[in-house]
């Protein structure tokens, strides 16, 4: 993951609950990363820090460095989720709805990511309530 902002250390809560095996570079951290067991990597992006990882995550809020990056990616055949820009999206994230060993995710490829989380919602309310059997 390339940035420490509040976008980056959101995604970066949500992917914990799947993974601890992350990496965030960025010369400067979010406080809510202390709570998180990630690696860190405090300094500025320079290329080729992203060598040898194959899904990066770009959350700065410098769009011309997250092009570079996103392109960097590209050439050496790693797929990059810019944040806030799905143009440049090799994958999206979706809004995920996990209890025990079920997990349903709700996507819009990005273009309408409030509706995902109001159906994921939805969602998680009828298992909740009863009213949607999973069995």
């Amino acid at each position: 993951m390339i940035g420490g902002g509040k976008v980056a250390v959101h995604k970066a809560q949500i992917l914990f609950r799947f993974t601890d095996n992350i990496t965030v570079l960025s010369p400067d951290l979010d406080e809510k990363f202390s709570l998180l067991p990630f690696q860190y990597i405090q300094k500025r992006y320079e290329p080729g820090d992203i060598r040898g990882f194959q899904l990066i995550y770009i959350c700065t809020d410098n769009h011309e460095l997250n092009r570079g990056i996103k392109e960097e990616a590209e050439q050496q055949g790693s797929l990059a989720s810019v944040c806030d820009a799905p143009a440049l999206c090799d994958f999206t994230s979706p809004a995920i709805y996990r209890k025990e060993n079920l997990t349903i995710s709700v996507a819009t490829d990005a273009r309408d990511v409030q509706r995902s989380i109001r159906i994921r919602n939805r969602i998680q309310e009828l298992i909740e309530q009863g009213m949607l059997n999973l069995e």
